[in-house]
């Protein structure tokens, strides 16, 4: 995952952003699973802070947008 690895790298440690399917062009289906990981097991250097904001699609509450903290620098930008 490309995209999130090259925009997480450039947040300061410590800072507080926010991850939207629109941002990493994805539909709201996929970024809810991709969401569900990081709520469970954090992101690529960062976690989610707060409750994720969710959107009805389909008579489904399905996550749209999370609030995140960097925890660490990203492993991509190790390399």
């Amino acid at each position: 995952m490309a995209a999130i690895d090259d925009f997480v790298k450039r947040q300061k440690e410590g800072a507080t952003f926010v991850i939207t399917a629109q941002m990493l062009r994805m539909e709201p289906e996929d970024f809810d699973t991709v969401a569900q990981v990081w709520l469970d097991d954090g992101g690529p250097g960062f976690n989610v802070v707060g409750v994720p904001h969710r959107v009805v699609i389909d008579d489904e509450f399905l996550i749209s947008r999370v609030t995140v903290i960097k925890t660490r620098p990203s492993p991509a930008a190790d390399s």
